[in-house]
């Protein structure tokens, strides 16, 4: 998990730097050309079938979402400080309240809503990232961003894909942002030069390498325990953005943080906390009906 956040941020910087001359939507099309590049050997190496799929429109569906998400996204980072990014892609959790109840029909607790309104607060703080009176209105289009990012949780969660393969997913999730993005590419073209290609390159490489090193983690832990382990990101975000771009967390980005994160970790202990009350429960049920 702390690989994920390395390299999410190593990512961030690379948009960052290729971002000062590329658009975002030209950023987005080469992170999932190069992605789908490295992809293709994998995918040759177990023959035709792993080209067939039976779930051709999710793909469509999430590979839509994506192109929504990371396009602002990468305008949005290239354009602010990298700790303020950080800080507001931490508000998923609270996108995707709202949604499960919804579109899942899920049961929603008070006290998810007290730390999503908590949560909402946060970036209220954090929409003035310049400390003086001039709102940025680019800060909406990471909010924007990370409601896309939202919605594919509920979309992967709702259309839960049993029988297909983790290669299969990452490879046509590449392909069809690939090719959603290329005409809004064009749209925006600047030929990149070489030394571009190559950080967009590391981008794709790097978009891939963050869902293998999540994954792993997943399959090694429960996802509620390795949430506290995000926030290795804003520490690197502000240490990298300092260093790298010069950049000083405002207070406003740094109390937005400090609202943020305890309410994410809130959920998080509620989520896990409710889960286990609820697996004692199915257990002394289940035992009682043995007996």
């Amino acid at each position: 998990m702390v690989l994920v956040c390395a390299v999410s941020n190593l990512n961030d910087i690379l948009i960052k730097y290729v971002g000062t001359r590329l658009s975002g939507v030209e950023i987005a099309f080469f992170r999932f050309f190069f992605s789908t590049l490295v992809l293709l050997p994998f995918m040759l190496r177990n023959g035709v079938q792993s080209f067939k799929t039976p779930h051709p429109k999710v793909h469509f569906i999430r590979a839509l979402l994506l192109v929504a998400a990371i396009s602002p996204w990468c305008y949005g980072v290239a354009a602010l400080p990298l700790t303020l990014a950080t800080t507001i892609s931490f508000t998923t959790p609270f996108f995707v309240l709202p949604m499960a109840l919804i579109f899942l029909k899920e049961h929603v607790g008070w006290q998810r809503w007290v730390a999503t309104f908590i949560g909402f607060v946060g970036i209220t703080v954090s929409l003035n990232p310049t400390g003086g009176d001039v709102f940025n209105p680019i800060v909406l289009l990471l909010i924007a961003s990370t409601i896309m990012f939202a919605s594919l949780d509920i979309i992967n969660k709702k259309l839960l894909i049993k029988d297909e393969g983790l290669l299969p997913m990452l490879f046509f999730s590449a392909v069809g942002t690939m090719l959603l993005g290329f005409v809004p590419a064009l749209m925006a073209w600047q030929t990149p030069t070489l030394h571009e290609l190559f950080f967009l390159l590391l981008l794709g490489c790097g978009a891939n390498l963050i869902l293998f090193c999540l994954l792993k983690a997943f399959g090694s832990t429960e996802v509620s325990a390795l949430q506290p382990f995000r926030y290795v990101e804003l520490v690197l975000s502000a240490c990298f953005g300092f260093l790298i771009f010069g950049e000083i967390p405002t207070e406003y980005t740094l109390i937005g943080a400090a609202i943020i994160v305890p309410a994410t970790l809130y959920i998080t202990y509620y989520e896990t906390h409710k889960r286990k009350k609820g697996a004692a429960t199915e257990g002394s049920v289940e035992g009682a009906a043995t007996a």
